[in-house]
């Protein structure tokens, strides 16, 4: 493991695993609470915003594998959001 990168990008990486991580403790939170599986947006919007911020990171260190890992996830995470929102304006 190395730790020898700035410590500006080790802050900004570990940020981004703990956003995207923390999306799954939320997730088990909502669950919980309702009583069934549920998924909630901010779930979405923790996924992007944790994705990104890897994608970023994973550039910088110039990871290739690391990259294509993060690349098309926000893409996917942005369409689960516009699906939610169509299912609930047509809810209306």
């Amino acid at each position: 493991m190395e730790w020898n990168d700035s410590l500006g990008w080790l802050v900004f990486g570990l940020l981004g695993n703990a956003a995207f991580a923390s999306r799954f403790l939320l997730q088990w939170i909502a669950s919980e609470r309702a009583g069934a599986s549920v998924v909630p947006m901010a779930f979405w919007y923790l996924s992007i915003v944790g994705s990104l911020v890897l994608l970023v990171y994973a550039l910088h260190l110039g990871d290739p594998i690391f990259t294509l890992a993060y690349l098309p996830n926000a893409f996917v995470y942005w369409r689960n959001i516009q699906l939610r929102k169509r299912a609930e304006a047509a809810a209306e």
